[in-house]
C-alpha cells in the first residue's frame, strides 16, 4: 500500500499539479498577454487598462460561478476537513480548483497553492475508496499526503510538501507518516516538473557570489525574527478574520469585483501586487544596498498594498492561499530591515535579509517552522549554508508569534468574560 501511495498516487497528483501550472500560464497569456518568470514576474509591460480589465473581468466571472457552487450545489470542504473525513465532491471540487487558478492568473491578489492541495486531497479520497481502505487512520494519512503532494508538485518543493503534511495536517512524526509524505511529495514534484518544466522560482542573483552567511546575518535573523513573528501573527489573525467573514449569499457578486477593482487601480502604479505575490517577493530579493533611497518607499507601499489587498480578496469571497502572499510580505519586510542593517553590517546583503524575512514571517503566519523554512529555501535554491540564519529567524519568529497569539487570545477571553 505504501508503494502504491508513493508512486501511483504521487504520480497522479504530480500530473494534476503540473497541468494546473500550465493552466496558470495559459490564463496569464490569455488575460494579460504575458507569462510570469523570475526575470519578468509582473506585468510591467502590460498597459494599465488591460491590468484593470483582466483582474475585474476574471473576478466577475469567478464570483458568479462560486455563488452558484456555494448556494446551489454540494459545498467543497477545506483540506483539513477532508483529512478529517468530510467528502470532497468530484466535479464541484474540480470547478472550485480551476476557479482559484483562474483568478490568480487574471491578477487577483491571492495564493494559488490551495488549489493543488484540494485536488490532491480529493484524489487521495478516491484512491482510498479504490483500494477499499477501511481503516480510518490510514485513510486520513493518505488524504493528507496527497494534499501535501499537491503543494510539492506546484512548487517543486518536496521537503515543504512533506512537512506540510506532518506539521499542519497530521501533527504526526511517525516513521510511516514521514516516509509516505516525503516519498509522495518527491514523486509528485518530479512528475510535475517534467510537465511544466524545471527552474528556480525566485532569482537570487543579487545575493552575489557569497555562499557563506556572516555571523552578523545570524544576529540579524534573531532580531528580525522578533519583528517578523509579530507581523506574521497579525497577518495570520487578519487572514482568519477575512476567511471567517466571507459573504454567505449574493454579497460575493459585488464584493469580489470591488476587491478586484481596488487591485487593478493599485496595479496601475504597482503592477507587482497582481497575482500570488511572486513579483513582490522577487522585487525584494533583487534589491541591493545602493538602491535604498529609491526602493524603500516602493517596498513600503508594496508591503502595505499586498497585505491589504490579499485580505480584501479573501474577505470578498475568493478562495485561495496565503503562502505566497506571506512570503512576499516577509521578503519585503526583511528587505526593509536589511537596508537599516546594512548601515551596521555592510558585509551582508539586502537579498539575504529578505530571505530571512520571507522564511520567518511565513513560519509565524502558518505556525509551521519546518515547512516555512524548507519552502522558501527550495523556491529560492539558496545555498545550504543559509539554513543557519534562516533557521534562527524561523525559530525566533515561530516562538514569538505563538506567544503573541496566545496573549491576544487570553486578552479576548478576558474581555468576553468582563462583558458577560
Amino acid at each position: 500500500m505504501i508503494a502504491a501511495v508513493i508512486f501511483l498516487l504521487g504520480g497522479v497528483v504530480g500530473v494534476s499539479s503540473g497541468l494546473l501550472g500550465l493552466m496558470l500560464s495559459g490564463v496569464e497569456r490569455l488575460m494579460l498577454g504575458y507569462i510570469e518568470n523570475p526575470k519578468d514576474p509582473s506585468p510591467y509591460q502590460v498597459v494599465a487598462w488591460r491590468r484593470v480589465a483582466s483582474v475585474v473581468g476574471g473576478s466577475v466571472f469567478a464570483a458568479i460561478i462560486w455563488w452558484l457552487l456555494r448556494t446551489k450545489t454540494t459545498k467543497v470542504p477545506s483540506v483539513k476537513k477532508a483529512v478529517a473525513g468530510e467528502r470532497m465532491p468530484v466535479w464541484q471540487t474540480t470547478v472550485h480548483v480551476l476557479l482559484q487558478i483562474f483568478i490568480v492568473g487574471s491578477g487577483s491578489s491571492i495564493g494559488r497553492e490551495v488549489a493543488p492541495r484540494e485536488f490532491g486531497a480529493m484524489l487521495g479520497q478516491r484512491f482510498s475508496q479504490l483500494i477499499h481502505l477501511s481503516d480510518e487512520k490510514d485513510s486520513k494519512i493518505i488524504v493528507a499526503v496527497a494534499a501535501a503532494a499537491g503543494l510539492a508538485g506546484v512548487y517543486d518543493a518536496p521537503l515543504a510538501g512533506a512537512f506540510f503534511a506532518v506539521e499542519i495536517l497530521l501533527a504526526d512524526v511517525g516513521i510511516e507518516t514521514v516516509a509516505m509524505a516525503l516519498g509522495t511529495s518527491a514523486v509528485s514534484a518530479y512528475v510535475a516538473s517534467m510537465i511544466r518544466g524545471r527552474g528556480t522560482f525566485y532569482g537570487m542573483a543579487a545575493m552575489g557570489k557569497s555562499v557563506i552567511p556572516t555571523l552578523s546575518l545570524t544576529l540579524f535573523a534573531f532580531l528580525a525574527g522578533i519583528i517578523c513573528g509579530i507581523a506574521g501573527a497579525l497577518f495570520r489573525k487578519g487572514s482568519q478574520w477575512a476567511e471567517g467573514n466571507k459573504p454567505k449569499g449574493t454579497g460575493i457578486l459585488w464584493m469580489m469585483p470591488l476587491a478586484a477593482l481596488a487591485t487593478g487601480i493599485v496595479a496601475i502604479w504597482l503592477p507587482q501586487v497582481m497575482g500570488n505575490g511572486r513579483s513582490v517577493a522577487q522585487y525584494a530579493f533583487a534589491a541591493t544596498a545602493g538602491q535604498g533611497n529609491t526602493l524603500v518607499p516602493i517596498l513600503l507601499a508594496l508591503l502595505v498594498a499586498k497585505a491589504v489587498l490579499t485580505l480584501a480578496t479573501i474577505r470578498s469571497g475568493a478562495s485561495g492561499g496565503v503562502l505566497q502572499p506571506g512570503i512576499s510580505i516577509g521578503a519585503t519586510l526583511g528587505a526593509l530591515l536589511g537596508f537599516v542593517w546594512m548601515i551596521i553590517s555592510p558585509a551582508d546583503t539586502v537579498t539575504a535579509c529578505a530571505l530571512v524575512g520571507a522564511s520567518a514571517l511565513l513560519a509565524a503566519s502558518q505556525q509551521a517552522p519546518l515547512m516555512a523554512m524548507c519552502l522558501v529555501m527550495e523556491l529560492t535554491r539558496a545555498p545550504m549554508a543559509f539554513f543557519v540564519p534562516v533557521g534562527v529567524g524561523v525559530a525566533v519568529s515561530a516562538l514569538v508569534s505563538q506567544g503573541f497569539l496566545g496573549f491576544v487570545s487570553r486578552s479576548q477571553r478576558k474581555k468576553q468574560k468582563a462583558v458577560v
